[in-house]
């Protein structure tokens, strides 16, 4: 089964965001960008489940989280090789665990261009 559809998106990407308002608006772009399935998680505990029930091809992670930070999931997705992001409204000096030190950070907001571009660029197929 390929994982990247065939205009280079990937085919199923999870969001971890626990403002239902910003998953939604995440959700309706990306599912609009031509990915197949977008899942989404409030919680690290929903986000690691569903990776567990099937790894996603790509991630967007929220650094904050009402309950803590994301940075379970990314170690976790790290782990598995699965490409993600993080997204956060504060600066990108939010002091990153060393193991993800390098991780590509989007603006929240985000433009749609911006998304797009971090979504072709690390899916599956584009990878070197």
């Amino acid at each position: 089964m390929d994982p990247a559809s065939h205009d280079g998106m990937p085919s199923d990407v999870l969001i971890v965001e626990d403002d239902a308002i910003i998953a939604l608006d995440f959700e309706d772009t990306i599912l609009e960008l031509g990915v197949k399935t977008v899942r989404t998680a409030g919680s690290v505990v929903r986000a690691l489940e569903l990776i567990a029930e099937r790894a996603p091809d790509f991630a967007l992670l929220d650094v904050g989280l009402a309950s803590g930070n994301s940075f379970a999931v990314a170690e976790r997705l790290h782990g598995l090789q699965i490409p993600f992001v993080f997204v956060t409204g504060y600066s990108s000096d939010i002091g990153l665990p060393s193991g993800l030190n390098g991780t590509q950070m989007l603006p929240k907001p985000c433009t749609r261009e911006l998304l797009e571009a971090t979504l072709r660029q690390r899916s599956p197929r584009s990878r070197v």
